[in-house]
């Protein structure tokens, strides 16, 4: 049977581009709420953001039970950055009989302030559609961010 890989960790931790290498190795297809809610709202989502992300999780967990009854693996690249959410997640997989892994992109600040720069030069150079997140919302993700301990995570990946 298939089963979901969820990716967590901080915003511009490497999630995506980790999603892709497991994509590949294990005949995947990805499912992104940054990529869905860029694709239909651009970055104009306003005040709405919070309730259309909500939604786009919502489908996009139907979605992967009908990917998984026909056997192909789904990689979740979402971040779920509070154990509220990963609790949640496993709880609905767990009902529905599906294998799951947890992997954890462990980035250190240094790091992670380095990768934010460079996202954010390449979204003013039009290098790259993501989100340009400045100092005040890097601070607010951060704050929102609940590092998961060992026991909740499966593959804990230093960065």
């Amino acid at each position: 049977m298939a089963k979901v890989i969820m990716t967590c960790g901080r915003i511009c931790s490497g999630k995506t581009t980790y999603a892709e290498s497991l994509r590949k190795k294990n005949d995947a297809i990805i499912l992104s709420i940054d990529e869905v809610m860029l694709s239909l709202f651009g970055k104009d989502a306003g005040e709405h953001h919070d309730k259309y992300v909500a939604k786009t999780e919502h489908y996009l967990l139907q979605k992967s039970l009908s990917i998984i009854e026909v056997g192909v693996n789904v990689i979740l690249d979402w971040g779920f950055w509070t154990k509220e959410k990963r609790d949640f997640v496993k709880n609905f997989y767990r009902d529905h009989g599906v294998d799951y892994e947890f992997h954890y992109l462990d980035i250190g600040d240094a790091e992670w302030h380095e990768r934010l720069d460079k996202r954010n030069k390449e979204v003013e150079a039009g290098k790259s559609d993501a989100y340009y997140i400045d100092g005040g919302l890097a601070a607010k993700f951060d704050s929102v961010f609940e590092k998961p301990k060992r026991d909740e995570i499966d593959l804990w990946m230093p960065i």
